[in-house]
């Protein structure tokens, strides 16, 4: 993995640099394995991201947004008992391990002072974070706890002894000098990355991967060399942050990684880096698991109803044909003289066709050949009414496959919140049955909140992420003259600028944020309309977050996620 004990080097002298001697001031714990701390430190306020993540364990300064829940978790507050005004005595790196301790100072309940460390580990799936009493060595709580039916070598529980990660027996590449290195590798073994690994601490394979790299054709002269070039560019903390395309992936380090051979983005700080790179892919990931039911529920029922178009499809074309039953009832009553009950089928001259070719007619023995000339005459009728009936079906059928594809499309760039209110839409529309106990109070309906964007030229961009939300944003909070977005007959975000006479380039900014939340997220040439909201309406009896609209004029947009971001406020 790219997050590797190199990489916990880089970050904790970050972080050391930027937070140390700061003051805990907040703490707050929005996910199940996530907490934010806001620190005052250096004059400045910052906010501080700690993940134990299965998938993105992490560390870094963050400058995003998280939603809190209404009541704290009991970690949550029991950090806020313990440290929260702590002062940040220091903060270290376990040799080279992926493990961050923070150190804090303060005081207890009758005035002592007290200090308690903070052990981060960023060990993939084994990530935790623990509150652990610095003099005595016991853990506190910890964020996940292990218990000793799980591993009974290191039991992660209040009241337990803290005991560190076993040791891996890995030399400190900082202590290493060309003699060492050269004990340590063997050239007639091959695999040279794979033993750089094993021998060296901290380090992953694609750091090993780029120091055999630079090491050219590797020997005992090269690979030492190159190996010692790349330890004192860490050492000297000569960083490069930055994330390297490499094929449909992407990968970060804090070094150039020349022998994957892509475009690399640089950025100023590794926070920035780790910022950039985990943008949206936990809260994602939380969102998959939270509407895996409703991902599900609407898959169903765009098949139900894309199913129902198509047999509604193959009615109608029997139905368009009910000149058939209307031609043989009238060729019957021409030819009432010449059948008899009891036959099966009779063939008579066709005097609708132009050539007066003869017709095979079936019939019913059992009827004369009169009631047989009726039934084809009802048959006529009834399909003739029909027409208008499976038509005014199919167009329902297909409103319901656009409704659902919307909602579709919101969930890929829907929130936790957003998740929620997506649900309860569907609840008000009598897809879903309403989830809760008896005997509970409804909770009293809140204003939908609308993500805030900023144009390079300061003006505010609103835009919903979902139905509840494009309409409060459409039909409540926009003014009559704000200039409103959409994709050009694609599922997509309602998007607001508020101003009456935008600029060309915020319109293209405010454009590219109603393609990037929508169906043509990952499409290039995406069109867009743009109008003034008074030219907007939602048809009578139309499904949440439908209109109208025109006077529209048409941009084209490829979507830039770097803008988004960039715009964000």
């Amino acid at each position: 993995m790219s997050f590797d004990g190199i990489f916990t080097y880089a970050i904790t002298n970050e972080l050391k640099t930027t937070l140390e001697s700061g003051r805990i001031s907040k703490i707050y714990q929005p996910y199940k394995n996530e907490l934010i701390f806001q620190i005052r430190a250096n004059g400045m306020n910052q906010k501080l991201l700690l993940s134990a993540h299965p998938s993105y364990a992490r560390i870094h300064l963050t400058d995003g947004t998280y939603d809190n829940p209404s009541e704290p978790p009991m970690f949550c507050m029991l950090l806020r008992k313990h440290i929260e005004g702590s002062i940040i005595e220091d903060i270290s790196q376990v040799g080279l391990d992926r493990i961050i301790v923070f150190t804090l100072k303060s005081r207890n309940e009758i005035g002592d002072i007290s200090y308690k460390q903070l052990y981060i580990e960023i060990m993939g799936r084994h990530s935790n974070i623990i509150l652990v009493d610095r003099d005595k060595q016991v853990i506190l709580d910890s964020i996940k706890h292990i218990s000793p039916a799980v591993n009974r070598h290191r039991t992660i529980l209040p009241g337990h002894s803290y005991v560190s990660p076993p040791a891996q027996e890995k030399m400190n590449p900082f202590n290493v000098d060309e003699d060492h290195f050269l004990r340590k590798i063997d050239f007639n073994a091959g695999k040279l990355s794979e033993q750089i690994v094993n021998k060296f601490e901290g380090i992953s394979p694609i750091l090993a991967k780029e120091i055999v790299y630079r090491a050219g054709l590797a020997n005992r002269k090269t690979l030492p060399a190159s190996f010692l070039s790349v330890i004192k560019d860490v050492q000297d903390n000569a960083f490069q942050p930055q994330i390297t395309k490499y094929g449909t992936k992407d990968l970060f380090y804090i070094l150039t990684l020349s022998h994957l051979g892509g475009e690399s983005q640089y950025f100023s700080t590794v926070s920035e880096l780790l910022d950039r790179y985990y943008y949206g892919k936990a809260e994602r990931d939380r969102v998959k698991q939270q509407g895996n039911d409703l991902e599900r529920f609407i898959t169903n029922e765009l098949n139900k109803n894309k199913k129902k178009i198509k047999k509604l499809e193959a009615t109608l074309t029997d139905a368009e044909k009910a000149d058939k039953y209307q031609i043989r009832g009238e060729l019957i009553t021409a030819n009432l003289y010449a059948i008899s009950r009891g036959q099966k089928q009779v063939e008579v001259i066709n005097y609708y066709n132009e050539n007066n070719e003869t017709m095979l007619i079936e019939l019913d023995p059992q009827k004369s050949p009169s009631e047989n000339a009726q039934s084809f005459f009802s048959k006529y009728q009834k399909a003739k009414k029909s027409v208008s009936v499976v038509k005014e079906q199919i167009e329902k059928a297909y409103e319901e496959v656009i409704y659902f594809e919307t909602l579709f499309q919101q969930i890929e760039s829907a929130s936790p919140r957003d998740l929620q209110e997506i649900r309860e839409e569907l609840t008000e529309e009598g897809y879903l049955r309403a989830r809760g106990k008896k005997g509970t109070k409804k909770n009293k309906p809140q204003k939908p909140v609308i993500e805030q964007y900023m144009a390079t030229d300061g003006t505010e961009i609103l835009v919903g992420k979902n139905n509840k939300q494009n309409e409060f944003l459409t039909n409540r909070l926009a003014a009559r003259d704000d200039v409103w977005l959409h994709t050009k007959d694609i599922p997509g975000s309602h998007v607001v600028i508020r101003s009456k006479t935008p600029s060309e380039q915020t319109i293209l900014e405010a454009a590219n944020l109603a393609a990037y939340f929508s169906k043509a997220k990952n499409s290039s040439s995406v069109p867009v309309d743009f109008t003034l909201i008074r030219h907007v309406k939602k048809p009578s009896g139309a499904k949440p977050g439908y209109v109208i609209y025109d006077n529209q004029q048409t941009v084209y947009v490829s979507p830039d996620e770097e803008l988004v971001i960039k715009m964000k406020k």
